[in-house]
């Protein structure tokens, strides 16, 4: 008790016997911070996880406001796509830092001491003394693989730069545009490519916090005489640009388009297969685009140069901006609609700001909403209270469904051309389903399903599409995933899941993709709606290619039949003719003269004669096969309704910009008429 009374009444004792003051907790101030800086704090969420991510996530935002781009003008989209390689010395004369050889080895990271210098010495001795062997005993030597010594400081430089023929940029809005996050044009209601808004601004962010460096922009539209140049960064703190130099030049070249560089750190190794694939993928659902992808390093065997042509004229058309779905909205929704809208009235409310609301609905709503309410009732003046009313009346009430009339899938004309031209398979079979609603937003699935090609493992092989962009991450958990691999019977339409190159499309396009995750990667499988249409539209294609496959079995099945017959024609032909020969030596002795018809007598006359041979003969069975099998072929067609030859796909060329057509379009082609 005593021990505990005095503990009580003394200061704080340490292990050394010394007493310590408790420390009094600062006040707290409260802080905030900018767009700019939470996204720079949180880069992950935009996909800039870490250097070789930051580098794919980079291109790809650049390509798809390439492409957004040129769509938004009708343009048939051409981008261009290079990465060239930094090293450290480039790096450090581009911001003006002088190579310094090092003082103390001892102080990095790849510094090696003289222990493992020898143990690595050693191990290289054994490794060559094992490949001798190999080399004197007749077997196959390995190359060595030479492991590079990166301290952790140690970073690889790019230089991303891509190019467009798309709307270009007004001069005065650039370096908002680019330095200032959450600002653009593309906010809104309607089916967008970008993820999170931010396009080319989180590159900048990335750029600012691993070189320092700030990004150039090139930019002219065609009602211009001039090219406008920028070259900014952005004030993260206080979310605005930096402008370096903001200026107009001569447009000698009468270029329209936009040309952004950036320079950034990133991991080309790592990412390579990543943004190949990627550039793939983008290529299968915008065959109607031509890309050029370029990878430039110091040592020329490591450059890639790749293009992806382009396979039609045919664009799909620009989406729509859409009014909310009533059931499609929340509390502060209809706050920030109530202070946008230009109407004074209630009913004109409802009306103009939401979709599938007429005036006699309206009106019934309106008097659902109790006596409080009216036709008249000035939409400013609502208290929350309303406002909550108005919000329960939308959770409870019937509406129509929206219509997909503001949707624009890629067409599964563009789909089909897309498979052949990157994958070449042996069969396709493509669907486009109706538009479906969930929580109020219109949907559209598109699929695709090919067997064989090139480049495609055994097995199935996922191509996942949201609002016409690939996505290659977190495939596992993706409803195209789970349904493709667990609920098609693939067997059921004659399809090894195994052992066939299986080649799986969707592409699902809306108002709000559900994505999952914070990279926004892949869309839930907990979805009722798009979970039973992209099950339904694989099933479609599936029964497409079944079809066609009992056909190349058939037809496989026939030729073997015809190549068993064939086999035997030598084997019937000796055994005929020698029994004829040997009946008509009998014939011909009169004592032993057979008892036939005149028909058989002729025969066996000629037999004599040598007038039937058995070189005739065989080629007369060879013709009696020939018609056995046309005959069997034109039987098969006519219990299958098959009346037609065998088609070939025929691919319209690009035309010039003169001449004057007409497009009639169906699912799986375009017939263009001339005028």
């Amino acid at each position: 008790m005593d021990s505990g009374e005095s503990s009580e009444e003394s200061p704080v004792q340490t292990k050394k016997g010394k007493s310590k003051t408790p420390r009094k907790p600062k006040t707290s101030v409260l802080k905030q911070k900018s767009p700019a800086e939470f996204f720079a704090e949180n880069k992950n969420i935009a996909g800039f996880d870490n250097p070789g991510k930051s580098l794919y996530t980079t291109v790809r935002e650049l390509v798809e406001n390439a492409l957004d781009s040129a769509e938004s003008i009708a343009e048939l989209p051409f981008v261009e796509v290079t990465i060239e390689e930094i090293n450290r010395s480039k790096f450090n004369s581009m911001i003006g830092l002088i190579d310094r050889e090092r003082i103390d080895e001892a102080l990095y990271g790849d510094f090696e001491t003289a222990k493992a210098r020898e143990k690595r010495l050693a191990k290289e001795a054994r490794f060559q003394e094992a490949q001798a062997k190999n080399a004197a005993l007749g077997k196959k030597v390995k190359e060595p693989t030479a492991k590079a010594i990166k301290g952790r400081g140690e970073a690889s430089f790019y230089r991303v730069t891509c190019k467009d023929n798309g709307r270009g940029m007004p001069h005065d809005d650039i370096p908002n545009m680019f330095g200032r996050v959450l600002s653009g044009t593309k906010y809104g209601l309607k089916q967008t490519r970008g993820k999170f808004g931010l396009g080319a601004k989180m590159a900048l962010i990335w750029s600012k916090m691993s070189t320092g460096l700030p990004i150039e922009i090139s930019s002219s539209m065609k009602s211009q005489n001039y090219t406008s140049f920028c070259r900014l960064d952005i004030d993260i703190h206080r979310n605005i640009p930096h402008i370096h130099l903001h200026e107009k030049r001569d447009d000698k070249e009468k270029w329209h388009g936009a040309e952004i560089q950036v320079v950034i750190e990133g991991n080309w190794t790592t990412y390579r297969s990543k943004i190949l694939h990627y550039m793939r993928q983008m290529a299968v659902i915008t065959p109607y685009a031509q890309f050029m992808f370029r990878f430039v390093s110091e040592t020329s065997d490591k450059n890639v140069s790749i293009r992806f042509a382009r396979r039609t004229d045919v664009m799909p058309a620009v989406p729509l901006e859409t009014k909310y779905h009533p059931s499609a909205v929340d509390l502060l929704l209809i706050k920030r609609l109530i202070g946008e809208t230009s109407k004074p009235h209630l009913l004109q409310f409802l009306q103009h700001e939401f979709v599938n609301i007429g005036k006699s609905h309206a009106e019934r709503l309106i008097g659902e909403m109790g006596a409080d309410f009216s036709s008249k009732t000035p939409v400013k003046s609502l208290t929350s209270q309303q406002i909550v009313r108005i919000h329960q009346l939308f959770r409870q009430a019937k509406f129509d469904d929206p219509s997909g009339d503001c949707l624009s899938p890629a067409g599964e004309y563009n789909l089909r051309l897309g498979i052949i031209k990157e994958l070449n398979p042996d069969m396709v079979a493509t669907y486009t389903a109706s538009a479906q609603v969930f929580e109020g937003h219109p949907f559209i699935v598109e699929a695709g399903v090919s067997l064989g090609g090139k480049d495609v493992k055994q097995g199935l092989n996922i191509f996942r599409f949201a609002n016409r962009i690939p996505l290659l991450f977190e495939q596992g958990a993706d409803v195209v995933t789970r349904t493709a691999m667990k609920r098609i019977n693939w067997n059921s339409y004659k399809i090894n899941q195994t052992q066939d190159k299986i080649g799986v499309f969707v592409s699902i396009v809306s108002t709000k993709i559900p994505f999952k995750g914070t990279g926004k990667e892949y869309i839930g499988d907990d979805i009722s709606e798009i979970a039973s249409a992209v099950k339904t539209s694989i099933k479609q294609c599936c029964t497409q290619l079944k079809s066609k496959i009992v056909k190349k079995i058939q037809a496989r099945e026939q030729q073997e039949r015809k190549r068993n017959l064939t086999r035997y024609i030598g084997d019937a032909t000796g055994a005929i003719y020698g029994i004829l020969k040997e009946a008509s030596q009998l014939h011909a002795n009169k004592k032993k003269r057979l008892e036939i018809t005149d028909e058989d007598a002729e025969l066996l006359q000629k037999v004599s004669s040598r007038l039937i041979t058995k070189e005739i003969l065989s080629e007369k069975l060879a013709q009696h096969v020939e018609q056995v099998d046309y005959e069997m072929a034109m039987e098969y067609a006519t219990q299958s309704g098959v009346r037609e030859e065998p088609r070939e796909n025929v691919y319209l060329q690009s035309l010039e910009p003169q001449k004057n057509y007409m497009d009639f379009h169906t699912p799986i082609f375009v017939f263009r008429l001339f005028q």
